[in-house]
């Protein structure tokens, strides 16, 4: 698409400025990611699926596929490093809801977990005048420069954006607490949860158990 909202595109909020994401930035988007959110994200932590400093190139195709939609942004310093990035794709009525097959033995977890989050929490179902939604699929703050309202200037731009290009409904999952408590913080309504614990394989062993407080998506 290659709109973003004027207030979200070009935007400075204290020492950093929000922009589009574009197709050359994946590279420096994806370096951010490997130091800032593969290793904390919980699920990813507890099934030690970057064990051994080792990359899934499913995952960070998965991150980065929604670029080309035009609807990702993130925070640039003015030294221009990046400080926080949020990645957004589109979901429509008809668009269908479980992701690409995964062949990834640890990452197609997490895949068949987000598409069960999908299907139960039925978006187009409970919303049925809504035909298009805005997807945040992942968020993150350098680690320098969090507290800052990097993430909250991300999810406010990102909403400013949606209204703009006529989306009625933004939507994230949240597989880590402390993103729950902040998108929470920001207005958005919880319409599903799932305990990690009742998420189980074939013998009623839960697939997940990440550390505490991360108990649920």
């Amino acid at each position: 698409m290659g709109l973003v909202g004027k207030k979200a595109m070009g935007e400075r909020e204290n020492d950093y400025r929000m922009v589009e994401i574009r197709q050359e930035d994946v590279e420096r988007v994806l370096e951010f990611l490997r130091k800032f959110f593969f290793k904390d994200e919980p699920l990813n932590l507890c099934i030690g699926l970057l064990e051994d400093g080792k990359r899934c190139e499913e995952l960070e195709a998965f991150c980065t596929s929604s670029i080309p939609d035009g609807l990702s942004l993130m925070a640039i310093s003015p030294t221009n490093e990046i400080v926080g990035v949020c990645l957004n794709g589109i979901l429509t009525r008809d668009g269908g809801d479980d992701h690409p097959h995964c062949t990834h033995p640890k990452f197609s977890k997490v895949v068949a977990l987000l598409d069960r989050v999908s299907r139960e929490s039925d978006l187009f179902g409970r919303f049925p005048d809504v035909n298009k939604a805005l997807d945040i699929k992942v968020a993150s703050v350098h680690a320098d420069y969090r507290g800052r309202g990097i993430a909250k200037a991300l999810f406010d731009a990102t909403k400013k954006m949606a209204k703009v290009l006529g989306f009625n409904l933004v939507k994230v999952d949240c597989s880590s607490h402390f993103t729950a408590l902040a998108v929470a913080k920001l207005g958005f309504h919880s319409i599903y949860s799932l305990d990690y614990k009742d998420h189980v394989d074939n013998d009623g062993r839960p697939i997940f158990e990440p550390e505490p407080p991360h108990c649920k998506v």
